[in-house]
């Protein structure tokens, strides 16, 4: 971190300790001191996140893991909060609890973020990603580095800072930790009881969360459940969502020879698993995405009329998507708010023998599918796995767990191995409820833009361990921009999502009653 940084983090923990729990602003006046503030303390600030995604917090370094956790929960002490770590037991990564009552208020509200981020394959980078750089904007714009440390504030808002977890999800801990700072500052008390909980294995499937969640209800009893994770709305505007699709994965290996053949000699008699795959997928789904195996959509959850209205409303930008994208055609005739409402059938990859100008003429061996099932209420991924077998079935495959022996090679026509992982459900909150209502007030009070609220996000993220265990609502409050590289190299951060991000949180902890 910076030197300028280091005296102005300082200076905002000994705020801290100085903090009078006493009153509220007016919203108005609430933007403006947290503005204010923001902009005499935006070197600290990106010095924090900076600080933090050097912190190689990923499940492949279990050290890096317990630094971050340990640098969080210090973070959160610093500021007055009781802090400590759950975990489901030794060499499970833990998750940072933090703890701070309000004098006289009515609700208590868990702020969740995760501070663990996606596996990195450093070669793919354009510098390392545990070493961020500033740039002045996204890749391939003619971009140039920024030296920011030396720079003077304001920054440029379109600034863009590089490396793993920079915004997935470390930006919404440090929007949190300004947030909390603005209000110190200037005397502003929390309207709520505030609970923070960070956890350091959501990119690995929160195999441990619920199981943490069953075990601490008491400590983590709330009367609501905001997430901080995922992009905002394409339109950039401030977004609301209450709901994210559910998956399951399955890795699909159709069998040919067991050994390459000459395609000459071979081809029109020996069945290739390449081309069998490529039938196969074909009979799952359309050109234009739509699912054809029977029974797959069976209980979908029909959309409720506040929802469709609040699909009805959402900013066009369709269009502006094809063109970043490079692409002449949508799969449906919908928008795309629309289609993420759908369950979908996606394909991730598909491999068989050699790709690429060195491809031999050769039948492969095997081909392999991998896919993933985007779910939405209420289907569950058990009876998606069972619709996608009683298809494969009747389809003329015989399905194994396992490797095949020859004999099993020579008993039937049609051969794959299906490799399914857990998966979870998809969860979609009630947008009239009244916590719902008391979220888009508070956030339509740090903007002045119309606020976004989508009934589901497109992606997958496990908001129904939250519901199903603590069982109080569970909404999202992302703050990333949507070009984020999210999961992929070069992830970055938008310096105005990170300055949107402190109003949304400051509103949340000052303005949220219900």
């Amino acid at each position: 971190m910076n030197r300028i940084g280091i005296v102005r983090l300082t200076t905002i923990s000994c705020l801290a300790g100085s903090f009078m729990l006493s009153g509220t602003a007016r919203a108005a006046d609430l933007n403006v001191q947290v503005d204010r503030y923001r902009l005499l303390h935006e070197s600290a600030i990106v010095g924090q996140l900076d600080e933090l995604a050097r912190l190689k917090s990923v499940a492949a370094d279990p050290a890096g893991i317990t630094a971050a956790a340990d640098r969080l929960q210090k973070l959160l002490t610093e500021r007055g909060f009781e802090a400590r770590q759950l975990s489901a037991g030794p060499g499970t990564p833990p998750l940072v609890l933090g703890v701070l009552k309000t004098a006289g208020a009515k609700r208590t509200v868990i702020f969740y973020a995760h501070y663990d981020g996606q596996a990195v394959t450093p070669s793919q980078w354009s510098s390392d990603p545990f070493v961020p750089v500033m740039r002045s904007g996204a890749l391939n714009t003619g971009e140039r580095v920024i030296d920011w440390q030396s720079m003077h504030t304001p920054f440029e808002p379109e600034w863009r800072l590089f490396g793993r977890a920079v915004c997935d999800d470390k930006a919404s801990i440090v929007a949190f930790l300004a947030a909390f700072d603005a209000l110190k500052a200037g005397g502003v008390a929390p309207s709520v009881n505030v609970k923070v909980l960070w956890e350091g294995e959501e990119e690995v499937g929160s195999p441990h969360l619920a199981e943490v969640l069953r075990n601490n209800r008491a400590a983590l009893a709330s009367d609501l459940i905001l997430i901080g994770d995922g992009p905002v709305h394409q339109s950039r505007r401030p977004t609301i969502y209450f709901g994210a699709r559910g998956i399951i994965d399955l890795e699909a290996t159709i069998y040919g020879p067991i050994r390459a053949l000459h395609d000459g000699h071979y081809g029109n008699w020996v069945p290739n698993p390449a081309a069998m795959a490529a039938t196969l997928i074909a009979q799952m789904r359309d050109e234009n995405g739509r699912i054809l195996i029977p029974g797959f959509a069976d209980g979908v959850r029909a959309l409720t009329p506040d929802e469709q209205n609040a699909i009805r409303n959402l900013p066009a930008i369709d269009e502006g998507l094809k063109r970043e994208f490079g692409i002449g055609r949508s799969e449906s005739n919908e928008n795309l708010a629309s289609s993420i409402m759908r369950p979908a059938l996606n394909i991730r990859g598909i491999r068989a023998g050699q790709v690429g100008e060195s491809a031999a003429n050769a039948i492969p061996t095997t081909a392999t599918i991998s896919f993933d099932f985007r779910l939405v209420p209420d289907q569950s991924p058990t009876a998606v796995r069972a619709a996608v077998e009683r298809f494969f079935q009747a389809s003329g495959w015989t399905i194994v767990a396992n490797e095949p022996d020859l004999a099993t090679r020579l008993g039937t026509p049609r051969l794959v191995r299906l490799q399914w992982d857990a998966g979870y459900p998809a969860f979609r909150a009630d947008l009239s409820a009244p916590a719902g209502k008391a979220v888009i007030a508070a956030a339509s009070k740090a903007t002045s833009a119309t606020v976004v609220v989508l009934p589901m996000m497109g992606s997958s993220v496990p908001l129904y361990v939250f519901a199903e265990v603590l069982q109080a609502p569970v909404i999202g409050l992302p703050i990333f921009n949507h070009d984020n590289s999210q999961h992929a190299a070069n992830e970055n951060l938008r310096l105005r999502n990170l300055w949107d991000g402190i109003d949304t949180y400051a509103a949340m902890l000052a303005e949220l009653r219900w």
